[in-house]
This record gives structure tokens, sequence and C-alpha cells, in this order.
């Protein structure tokens, strides 16, 4: 049970936030601010999401992305974040679990999600 007016407080700091409707599997691209000295740059980090965990300010999401000689990254991004620009879907997955930690153990064709068809 929280407290009512930590409640109202952090829905009035949620309704000015544009965030799109996303969940484990898919593909994301976030644009991330960095500050480096005296200048700032946005830098986008594209992978997959492989969880969300949280509610309310505190949500934060896990995207996994291959780097550099097939070395896995991931980075935990908090939501509602003051250094997230933007977050952009590319690809809906088609999963049938919530946490998808056992892509870290797959590699290559066998770590592929498969798109998310509508009709």
């Amino acid at each position: 049970m929280r407290n009512k007016y930590i409640e109202s407080f952090e829905k009035a700091q949620l309704e000015n936030r544009n965030v799109p409707e996303f969940r484990a599997g898919d593909t994301l691209r976030v644009a991330v601010r960095i500050k480096e000295g005296a200048k700032t740059r946005v830098q986008n980090y594209e992978g997959l999401c492989i969880a969300i965990r949280g509610q309310g300010t505190g949500r934060t999401f896990m995207v996994r992305k291959m780097g550099a000689n097939s070395v896995g990254v991931e980075r935990i991004f908090p939501l509602y974040s003051e250094s997230i620009e933007s977050i952009e879907v590319l690809r809906k997955g088609r999963i049938r679990r919530a946490k998808l930690f056992y892509l870290r153990e797959l590699k290559g064709k066998a770590a592929r999600i498969k798109e998310l068809r509508r009709k």
C-alpha cells in the first residue's frame, strides 16, 4: 500500500511524458542524451527489450544489443528518465514470456525473435 500523496505526485509527473506502448521481445531504438563536459549529445541505443519491471516512476526496461565481436551488451533504462529523449519501436516480437533472459545463452540465428504480424 503506497502513500496517496506520493501516488498523486507520481501521477502528475507521468502525465506530461509520452512513452510508446512496448513489451519484452520488441526491438527498440532509445535516444539517450549524453553529457560530456559542457556539451550534450544524443546517442541511439538499438536492441531487443528483454525485460520490463517496476511500476510508476520507478519503472525500468532492459535492452540487449550485440556489440563488437558478438559480445552482448545489456543496459537498464528508467522509463521516465530525463536523459531519455525518445523511444522508438522498430519491430514487434512474437514471444510467450515476460522475461527473455534465456537469450543470453543463445548465439547467432538461434537468438532471433520472430516478428509479430498483425492482420
